[in-house]
């Protein structure tokens, strides 16, 4: 897909650049793998803000993807590719020859009328998903899997791509977007080949009322508070943090310190962390 810039007739179109859609097929969604889905603006079932800045922003029908990938050694051929405003990637309409109807991540390069097939007698092409222990050595993958049968949860947004680069023994060896090397079991599924929609990196929003109709509100300066309100808050005039380091509202430290959880399971699989830390 191409980047489309307009000219500049108003201030927010100077700088504002959208996807052509050139790959898009098909714009209603099929009805029957659509839900209903509900704003939370932020707020736990309490009613509570749980995460700030959000709220607003266009309605949306949720599309049911199938990430299990689990409708073994039956093809299916693709219908339509389609736009999803609830990810960044675009999906894939598969017509299954049984007569079922399931969305797929759409990789680049699959277009529609091609022919995409899972389980281990699938063929090493785009669209394809096969365990680790079928794929060969070397082979872009997406839509990976942490446990198997759980469903892909790895390497899912557009662009992504991730590279088998080893087995030993009942683990596959997984070198991920971020640069993070991980092991994961060889009986975890993967989709053949590179997510689609490259450019959606290079989108340029251009007015802050386009972040305002994907339910973004706009995000308060701590410094621009009152002390009451943040530990940046008040001061004459403009002024520093004023501390040895930058806080959240709550007063912890917002720099420096790592937020990953180091109890989960799946930790113990990493290799090595992304970016060599």
């Amino acid at each position: 897909m191409a980047i489309k810039k307009y000219k500049p007739t108003s201030a927010g179109l100077r700088s504002m650049s959208v996807l052509s859609y050139d790959e898009i097929t098909k714009k209603a969604p099929e009805k029957s793998l659509t839900a209903p889905l509900k704003k939370s603006g932020g707020r736990n079932n309490l009613g509570r803000t749980t995460s700030r800045f959000r709220g607003g922003g266009n309605k949306r029908k949720y599309r049911i993807i199938d990430f299990k990938r689990d409708k073994e050694n039956i093809p299916g051929k693709v219908a339509s590719i389609e736009y999803d405003p609830n990810r960044t990637a675009n999906i894939a309409l598969i017509h299954y020859v049984d007569g079922e109807k399931r969305y797929i991540l759409a990789p680049k390069g699959l277009k529609v009328g091609a022919t995409v097939e899972a389980g281990e007698n699938a063929d090493i092409i785009i669209g394809n998903a096969k365990q680790l222990k079928d794929i060969p050595v070397g082979t872009t993958i997406h839509n990976i899997e942490l446990k198997p049968g759980k469903g892909g949860q790895m390497a899912r947004t557009a662009g992504a791509e991730a590279q088998l680069a080893g087995k030993e023994g009942k683990y596959g060896i997984v070198r991920l977007p971020s640069g993070e090397i991980r092991r994961v079991d060889i009986r975890c599924k993967a989709t053949i080949g590179q997510i689609g929609n490259l450019e959606h990196e290079l989108v340029v929003l251009g007015k802050a009322g386009k972040s305002r109709y994907m339910g973004k509100r706009p995000h308060v300066r701590g410094s621009a508070m009152n002390p009451v309100d943040h530990p940046h808050g008040g001061g004459e005039g403009r002024t520093p943090v004023g501390r040895p380091q930058p806080m959240t509202p709550w007063g912890k430290k917002s720099r420096g310190v790592k937020t990953r959880d180091l109890k989960k399971q799946s930790n113990k699989d990493i290799i090595r962390r992304r970016k060599g830390k």
